[in-house]
């Protein structure tokens, strides 16, 4: 299964794209689309124009997405909503099954620490995807571990479902 894992942001969107058996997981690509500067508008059609090129390249089967944290901002939370929504609209579009997930459980998930710094999300990234390098930016690192947590998440609900784990409903 091919996995999409999107870091949204209103001037920098991180993706990163992960495939696993279930069990092994492969680094495919990754990157960050900048946005730029310009209005709104503009860069939200960005977005929409990079990520189409990324679906049509790669083909994910899957996409999960970081949950808008809480702003002190509400402007800035605003704004960041528009790019999420470009986002939604994208897998959507593509007929991907979306997933959504929290900062803090991406980096419970892939660090082991709910309030892990970026530092230590991109070398955890880097050591479960065996890259000799931690992928940059932040953005795409950032990305990979949302697509890492929802490989997680998507491998314990399948042994669950299946009854291989204790206490597993069967």
């Amino acid at each position: 299964m091919k996995i999409l894992g999107v870091d949204p942001g209103s001037r920098v969107t991180g993706w990163g794209l992960v495939e696993t058996d279930g069990w092994d997981l492969r680094h495919l690509a990754h990157g960050a689309f900048k946005l730029g500067s310009g209005e709104l508008p503009t860069r939200l059609r960005v977005l929409a124009e990079s990520l189409d090129e990324v679906l049509a390249e790669h083909r994910p089967e899957e996409m999960a997405v970081e949950q808008l944290f809480t702003a002190k901002n509400a402007r800035s939370a605003l704004v960041l909503g528009h790019a999420r929504g470009v986002v939604l609209l994208a897998a959507a579009r593509g007929g991907l099954s979306l997933h959504e997930y929290t900062p803090m459980q991406v980096k419970s998930s892939v660090t082991g620490y709910g309030k892990a710094e970026k530092q230590q999300v991109q070398a955890a990234v880097a050591t479960q995807l065996c890259l000799r390098e931690p992928p940059q930016p932040f953005d795409a690192s950032d990305a990979l571990a949302v697509a890492l947590c929802h490989a997680a998440a998507s491998r314990l609900s399948q042994r669950m479902a299946a009854g291989e784990l204790p206490g597993a409903l069967t």
